[in-house]
């Protein structure tokens, strides 16, 4: 993985509610997830959930498959183990500290707990 692939994927997963989205197509893994699907669960407004499933897409995160009237968005999970070993690359100056282990499987809390509303940050002057 360059620079360039990686500054894109972060980029694309550095707001709250496409790391939602994402993470809930990760949570669904090769069975995958309609956009209405993801409406309801994380209550994200149609256009607003279109944009984002574009930014995930765009960056290689994500890929979707159309299945008659409908689209099945699925994780890239290639690209993903790809990021996270460009991450850990360096390391701990190359001695083993467990952080390239396999990723763990999600909570059973799941899908729920990504709907959270985030509480709002307050400002400190």
């Amino acid at each position: 993985m360059d620079n360039a692939s990686a500054v894109l994927a972060f980029t694309a997963l550095g707001q709250e509610s496409r790391l939602n989205v994402f993470r809930l197509i990760v949570q669904r893994g090769d069975t995958g997830v309609t956009p209405s699907e993801i409406i309801e669960l994380l209550g994200i407004p149609g256009a607003t959930l279109s944009f984002h499933l574009k930014e995930l897409t765009n960056a290689g995160l994500v890929c979707f498959e159309r299945q008659s009237r409908s689209l099945i968005y699925r994780p890239q999970p290639n690209f993903t183990r790809e990021l996270i070993d460009f991450l850990a690359e360096n390391c701990c100056g190359g001695r083993s500290c467990g952080i390239t282990a396999p990723v763990a499987a999600p909570a059973k809390s799941g899908i729920r707990k990504l709907a959270k509303v985030a509480k709002p940050r307050t400002r400190i002057e």
